[in-house]
Order: structure tokens, then C-alpha cells, then sequence
């Protein structure tokens, strides 16, 4: 059914996992909107991070595009949750500042963190695409911001627009390293350094997953089989309920009809004597 719960308080019942990285990203994207309106920024930087921001709209407009077309009642889905498509309409910092009321969520959900955490837990599989996805766009706005800062002014650099820092940043985490750009700073070489190792982790990590997809059952699937097994035991037992019920039922039955054959003999003897 719907969830019929306001959007403002929809996620604080027993939040999903993809949903808890939204209020994430939403954190991370306002702290950049911020960034962006309050910080002294070079041309590439702010350019840098308005291609961020993008992004991570457009991650926003899928998750609410999806969740409208899984709603059993899209236009209850509409009216409720207006406020999330809003907040993932790019290129208007105004608008942007919707985002905030997603923060609420996150904040909320912190101070409920004992009620939130243990379902988080259990749906395993879900929980780690969501952190996968949250890392994802983590490290790549930190390592592109960061290089691009480094590397900016250093003679020799190569990494000097945008562009080309968040092409280093994604290459440099998937660990491909195809070397057109590259540090030269020392500051940069240790940014490069983090940023292999968490790539290292981050596909790792995907790996274990893809792993698990395979071969350990979800939370799901195992409540399903205990389920089964719950049912297959109380048919046995019902069965085996309805047998003895019926062994019952032909002992009372057999009981009688000795009761009455003893019953004749006493009368056919009883008459023989008189």
C-alpha cells in the first residue's frame, strides 16, 4: 500500500537505505550550493562544482522518477513528495535551498539513530548500493575539488580546468590510470595516493557484493524460507492432528460396537437361562 505518511516525516518510520543516501547527498549538495553562493571561488572551481551539483540532481531526479513510477497511486506520490523535485531541478541555487528540509530528515533520523540503524542492517544488499553510491560521488567531489586546488598555479601541472580534474578523479578511482593527467605537486601525489586506495576499497567492495548477489540470500529471501518452513511444519501438524482425530474417532467406534456385541451375548445368555 502507499505510504500515506507526510513527506516531511515519510522517511522516519523505518527509512530505506537508498533513501537515507538521498538525505546524504542532500547534505553534501547544500554544503556545496553554499560553497558555491558564500566562498571566494576561481572560475574553474565554481565550475567544478556546479558540474558536482549537477550530478548529483540528476541522481535526485532518477530516484524520484523511479520512486513515482513504482507508487501505486502517483498522484498521492505527486503531492507528497513535490518538495524532492524541487530539490533536484539543477542550475537554480534557489531552489537548491529546498534541500534543506531533506536535512531535517538526516537530523531527525540521527537523533532516532537506535530505530533506524538495525533496519538499515538488515536489508544488506540494499545498504551497500546505497553506501557504494554515496562513496561513489563522495570521493569523486572531494578528489576533483581537491586536486583541482593543489594543482592549480603549481608549474608544470596539467589538471587546470574542471573538466579534466573530475576526468583524473574518476579514472584515478577506477584504478584504470591511463597517465594523461596526472599531479606533479607533492600535495598532489598524496591526494592521488588516498584517492587509489579508496578506489581499491571501493571496488572491493563491489566485488564482495556482486559476490553475495550470487550466493548468500537476502534478508528477504531468508524470512521467505522460514516462512515456508514455518507452513510445511504446521501442515504436518495439522495432518498429523487430523490422524490421530480419526484413530480417535474408529477406537470410539470400535469400543461401541464391542460394547454392543457384548451387550447381545449378556441378553442371548440371560434368555437361554430363563
Amino acid at each position: 500500500m502507499t505510504d500515506k505518511t507526510p513527506w516531511s516525516l515519510r522517511s522516519l518510520g523505518n527509512p530505506s537505505p537508498f533513501e537515507f543516501a538521498m538525505m546524504l547527498l542532500s547534505l553534501l549538495s547544500v554544503i556545496i550550493v553554499l560553497v558555491m553562493t558564500f566562498g571566494r571561488l576561481d572560475k574553474e572551481t565554481y565550475r567544478l562544482l556546479f558540474f558536482i551539483d549537477t550530478t548529483i540532481c540528476m541522481i535526485f531526479m532518477v530516484n524520484f522518477f523511479v520512486g513515482l513510477f513504482r507508487s501505486r497511486d502517483r498522484l498521492f506520490y505527486l503531492r507528497h513528495h513535490w518538495i524532492d523535485f524541487i530539490a533536484s531541478i539543477p542550475a537554480i541555487e534557489a531552489l537548491r535551498i529546498a534541500r534543506v528540509f531533506q536535512i531535517l530528515r538526516v537530523i531527525r533520523l540521527i537523533r532516532m539513530s537506535r530505530s533506524f540503524l538495525i533496519p538499515l542492517i538488515k536489508q544488506r544488499k540494499q545498504a551497500t548500493l546505497a553506501s557504494l553510491l554515496v562513496a561513489m560521488v563522495t570521493i569523486l567531489t572531494f578528489a576533483s575539488i581537491i586536486i583541482l586546488i593543489v594543482e592549480s598555479g603549481t608549474e608544470g601541472a596539467n589538471i587546470q580546468t574542471a573538466e579534466q580534474a573530475i576526468w583524473w578523479a574518476l579514472v584515478t578511482i577506477s584504478t584504470v590510470g591511463y597517465g594523461d593527467y596526472y599531479p606533479v605537486s607533492t600535495a598532489g601525489h598524496i591526494v592521488g595516493g588516498i584517492v587509489i586506495v579508496s578506489g581499491v576499497s571501493f571496488f572491493g567492495v563491489i566485488s564482495g557484493y556482486m559476490a553475495s548477489v550470487f550466493v548468500t540470500p537476502d534478508e528477504s529471501e531468508r524470512q521467505e524460507r522460514q516462512d515456508a518452513h514455518k507452513a510445511e511444519i504446521k501442515t504436518e501438524l495439522e495432518m498429523a492432528l487430523a490422524r490421530m482425530e480419526e484413530n480417535q474417532r474408529q477406537m470410539e467406534q470400535n469400543q461401541a460396537q464391542m460394547l454392543a456385541k457384548i451387550t447381545e451375548l449378556k441378553q442371548a445368555i440371560e434368555a437361554k437361562k430363563g
